[in-house]
């Protein structure tokens, strides 16, 4: 392309041209990449699941510091965009090139780069303005590891990885236009809240799928995503030619989310040599459409060993893809723990999540920080008291006793009180507030 037509192409982009709608601010994440943008030299490195948001976010950055530095200082680049599509690093060198001569930015700029896995040794130009200090970049994909490993090798791990999810329920309440300002809101709202819940629950915390009001048009768009995902991040990345076995494998775990799998047993039941099943299963978790927790153990040996626990990213997807006789509200209110926690342990490179078997019973999650454990939370889909069966609360103590751990957590459906065992209490707390938590403590 010439370079008049690069800049044509890029102000339909960026704030020193027409600019772009950048939806709703989701403020935890841009204040957290506009905070290390202005306080380290680094690259930032922006990742998560593909449409989870993180093109309007990498937006709503450009706009502030257009807003902040002047529109000259930031060029934004969405590699999405069909006119830049099939293009390699050469064309990156020429965009920047076209960005200098035609819009001169007064200082050094920053530069956004977005879904930049679409184009071929990327690497390289990001290495270039870093070590020269030309200008502060942002990156962004949708493969973590990919991109994490290749900046590594290039950067010598001179960047701030940053995973972006789909809505937590608190952001996905204000998606919906309901504000929780103070405890006394968060309260009076509770009926709605719960209901809401449900909602997020069948649906999830895409975006695009939160704003459609069609039912029909949501279990569409979130079929699309998972294919989506399974074609360009998985099959076209790591050049699959079993895409049958692959879409096998996908939806097989999609399917039994929640649920205690093993490669090995997998191997048996969908015919699969267990070497694929391994490297398929590591391309999914790469996509981050399914994430696995491991059983906790001493050794490493064991730990590999142990079944591990699948997880879908978002519960709306297991729900629209995954094959249901019937609805399973605990294994999806497990999932939405599971999900909650990776997300709020994410900026923390120390805590590890697990579940721990204890005399052949399961404590469904573990915080790990360091060497100590933090906390221990089963998920148990009742509303009253009485119904949490006995087993489940006998092995959460003793958990807790042989790894040295008093905070012990139920997350129920809607029970809100705590037990007491000797010197022991065990807090039950529903679902709708452990996962407004922050609003709740802050209020």
């Amino acid at each position: 392309m010439k370079k008049e037509e690069i800049i044509s192409v890029l102000s339909e982009w960026n704030f020193w041209g027409k600019g772009l709608d950048t939806g709703r601010d989701r403020m935890f994440y841009l204040d957290r990449i506009c905070g290390f943008l202005e306080g380290v030299e680094k690259v930032i490195s922006v990742y998560g699941v593909r449409r989870c948001g993180k093109s309007f976010l990498l937006r709503q950055v450009a706009k502030r510091f257009s807003d902040k530095l002047g529109k000259d200082r930031v060029l934004y680049v969405n590699f999405e965009e069909a006119r830049f599509a099939g293009n390699e690093v050469k064309a990156l060198f020429e965009i920047y090139d076209a960005y200098k001569e035609f819009i001169r930015p007064s200082e050094r700029p920053i530069v956004i780069l977005d879904e930049v896995q679409e184009i071929k040794g990327w690497e390289k130009f990001v290495r270039s303005l870093h070590e020269k200090g030309e200008a502060r970049l942002v990156v962004s994909g949708s493969s973590a590891k990919l991109m994490s490993e290749e900046l590594a090798t290039l950067l010598s791990g001179r960047d701030i990885p940053i995973e972006i999810f789909p809505l937590s329920f608190s952001e996905f309440l204000e998606f919906k236009g309901i504000e929780l300002n103070d405890e006394k809101s968060v309260f009076i709202r509770k009926f709605e809240i719960i209901q809401r819940l449900r909602e997020y629950l069948e649906f999830g915390g895409f975006p695009e799928v939160v704003l459609e009001d069609n039912v029909e048009k949501k279990k569409a768009v979130l079929k699309r995503y998972f294919e989506t995902i399974i074609v360009k991040d998985v099959e076209r990345r790591f050049n699959i030619r079993e895409r049958e076995k692959l879409e096998f494998l996908a939806n097989f775990y999609i399917t039994n989310i929640s649920s205690p799998i093993t490669f090995s047993s997998i191997s048996k039941i969908l015919r699969i040599p267990k070497k694929t099943v391994e490297r398929f299963s590591l391309y999914l978790a790469t996509s981050r459409a399914l994430f696995f927790v491991s059983r906790f153990s001493p050794t490493l040996k064991e730990q590999e060993k142990a079944a591990r626990k699948v997880y879908s990213i978002d519960t709306g997807m297991s729900n629209a893809v995954g094959f249901k006789i019937f609805e399973n509200y605990g294994k999806m209110v497990e999932n939405a723990v599971a999900i909650e926690l990776l997300r709020r342990f994410s900026t923390s490179p120390s805590t590890r999540i697990y579940y721990i078997k204890v005399n052949e019973k399961e404590v469904d999650f573990a915080v790990k920080e360091g060497l100590e454990f933090k906390q221990l939370i089963q998920v148990s889909y009742v509303s009253h008291v009485e119904e949490i069966p006995k087993r489940e609360i006998e092995t959460l103590l003793k958990a807790g006793l042989e790894l040295r751990c008093n905070n012990l957590i139920i997350v129920t459906w809607d029970v809100d009180e705590q037990l007491k065992f000797g010197d022991k209490i065990i807090k039950l707390v529903p679902l709708w507030k452990w996962l407004l938590e922050n609003k709740v403590a802050n209020a």
